[in-house]
């Protein structure tokens, strides 16, 4: 059976720390199965019981009670994210700079328009249902286009991976 791959928004940056053994450990108290992590960006895989909507709100409210932030907790199964990928609007120029910002929900469509107006230099951008399709001319440390104003512009919050993270993401998950 393919894991659910559950994506953890900014942790392991700034202040809001979470050690993946005590990420595996919270999935393993919320009763999910056949758990990993991959790299210490809040990258868990595993098989949640029940809804997996229901877990992810479970797992946000133990991260918050047990480290005291909030975060949001975005998942997919790996076909998902594998047609998320093949929707991948823009030529791959270097992996690194291309990602899949997953979405906690469709953003409105008069919101996307407006998102569009606004100036982001060279870098590309494209909302595709519940995924926002970047393209980073020179990366996403220097970009305009950023959590906090893409959570304002699209209404909706999300996470970002890039296509090398994606794919390795698909990959763990249809072990």
């Amino acid at each position: 059976m393919a894991q659910r791959v559950i994506l953890i928004r900014a942790v392991n940056v700034g202040g809001a720390k979470l050690p993946m053994a005590e990420l595996r450990e919270l999935a393993t108290d919320l009763g999910a199965t056949d758990i990993s992590t991959y790299i210490a960006s809040g990258n868990l895989l595993c098989n949640p019981p029940g809804d997996p909507a229901d877990f992810d709100r479970a797992l946000e409210a133990a991260i918050t009670d047990r480290y005291g932030y909030a975060r949001e907790v975005i998942s997919r199964s790996a076909d998902d994210l594998a047609v998320a990928l093949a929707e991948h609007p823009f030529e791959v120029v270097e992996p690194k700079y291309s990602y899949i910002y997953c979405l906690t929900g469709v953003p409105g469509s008069s919101a996307v328009a407006a998102f569009h107006k606004r100036d982001f230099g060279s870098d590309e951008f494209e909302v595709i249902g519940d995924n926002l399709h970047i393209r980073y001319e020179v990366g996403a440390g220097t970009s305009k286009l950023t959590a906090p104003v893409i959570a304002k512009g699209l209404g909706v919050q999300g996470t970002g991976r890039n296509l090398r993270t994606v794919e390795k993401l698909i990959e763990l998950a249809r072990h």
